[in-house]
């Protein structure tokens, strides 16, 4: 990925509106570099075609996301209160861009193995970022000390998920980030020592 070159943003952020669009298979590499405004032969000085486009993409826009998301989990004391900015965070942003949204959320679910493989690399630091809420919420004497780190992991991961979908499908008709206090509060009820 070659990120530092001037023209790189402009690809991806045309990249995402494109895809956003049109869907990934009706996204010719033509049309990402007139919204982009370059000339088609620039757009390989970038990327190998448009898959690596795809993947630099998710890359690129998941590590600024989860980047975010570590910063704002700073910020909070206890696994409670960071579990919900965790929450909080990954729903802001893709509330506020809607074709992130789509791309992450639809266009994204390719069954190409290896871009699966590419996407899963790029999630593991946000699923570290996951584990250490956990192990600090059974540390903290929080949350049971018999849960499997790697079922709560994908519980969570997997409900935010989900929900971000469900939003995109019902083309954004509502205000996602109204959802965090209810899902945070069952997530939590989940988790607690009885």
């Amino acid at each position: 990925m070659n990120n530092n070159k001037p023209k790189f943003k402009q690809i991806i952020d045309a990249a995402v509106k494109v895809i956003a669009q049109n869907g990934y298979h009706a996204s010719q590499v033509s049309k990402i570099a007139k919204q982009a405004g370059v000339a088609d032969g620039t757009i390989y000085l970038y990327f190998k075609n448009k898959e690596d486009i795809l993947i630099s993409l998710f890359q690129d826009k998941m590590g600024q996301f989860i980047e975010k998301i570590e910063e704002e989990i700073l910020k909070h004391q206890g696994a409670d209160e960071k579990l919900k900015a965790l929450i909080g965070m990954h729903f802001k942003q893709l509330a506020e861009d809607h074709d992130l949204a789509i791309v992450t959320q639809l266009e994204l679910r390719q069954s190409n193995k290896e871009l699966r493989i590419k996407i899963n690399e790029v999630l593991k630091r946000y699923l570290i970022v996951m584990d250490q809420i956990i192990k600090d919420g059974v540390d903290e004497g929080i949350f049971r000390s018999d849960l499997n780190p790697r079922l709560v992991r994908q519980m969570v991961f997997g409900t935010l998920d989900e929900i971000v979908t469900n939003w995109v499908m019902k083309d954004q008709k509502y205000e996602l980030i109204n959802q965090v206090d209810e899902i945070h509060t069952l997530i939590i009820n989940g988790l607690k020592k009885v």
